[in-house]
């Protein structure tokens, strides 16, 4: 996956755009280290890489109070935390030793339009816009969170708005467009660099009656 990435790339890798961040020692100098604990491979690790600027730098590490850390990532806009235990030895995969927090975001955006599903009568995808001013920016769209049913009563109500004028300034040959007229709920990571919403999960339609306030995009 990486080397695909790298490939499509070629300017990135020579202009110095990607960083490999070190993290943990497995060998070193011959020597498998994986059996000391995490604490030690991190003492090791650190000299070779401690202060290096350039495509090889080291992650640092936090000693804190997971709970507060966490809250800190979240409000920071950051994925998320790596919670590992210093004592233990190294373990591929994962286990319990080491866990992946990820940081998740409820928040209401309006209903511009869907992408059916290859299933007929059902789902696809929901495209999603937030305010700006008084206009609607498209930001993405989620393809799950939505049951089997769900998704075909889902695929009946928007039938219902669509529309061929696009709330949005957006053109997609297999979109349906639909009158702004549903909020959806919905939980997500963070924010791609070009806008969008990442890892996107449909939690449910809001009512504007019930104060379901839209996303407001910063100028």
């Amino acid at each position: 996956m990486l080397q695909r990435a790298l490939g499509r790339l070629p300017s990135a890798v020579e202009a110095g755009a990607i960083v490999f961040y070190a993290f943990d020692l497995l060998y070193l100098d011959g020597r498998d280290v994986r059996r000391l604990p995490l604490r030690e491979r991190r003492r090791l690790l650190e000299p070779l890489v401690a202060g290096r600027g350039g495509a090889v730098r080291l992650s640092e590490e936090v000693q804190a109070d997971g709970d507060a850390f966490f809250r800190v990532a979240c409000e920071h806009g950051l994925e998320g935390i790596i919670a590992k235990h210093v004592e233990k030895p190294y373990r591929s995969g994962r286990g319990e030793w080491w866990q992946k927090i990820t940081c998740k975001r409820r928040d209401s955006f309006v209903v511009v339009g869907f992408e059916p599903s290859t299933v007929p009568g059902h789902l696809g995808r929901l495209l999603l816009a937030a305010r700006r001013g008084d206009e609607l920016v498209y930001v993405g769209g989620c393809g799950t969170g939505w049951s089997h049913d769900l998704s075909r009563e889902l695929r009946n109500l928007l039938e219902g708005i669509a529309t061929k004028s696009p709330a949005v300034g957006l053109r997609r040959k297999a979109a349906v467009f639909v009158e702004p007229l549903l909020i959806a709920e919905v939980e997500y990571r963070a924010w791609t660099e070009d806008g969008k919403l990442r890892h996107a999960s449909f939690k449910g339609i809001r009512e504007r009656e019930d104060d379901a306030a839209v996303f407001v995009l910063p100028f």
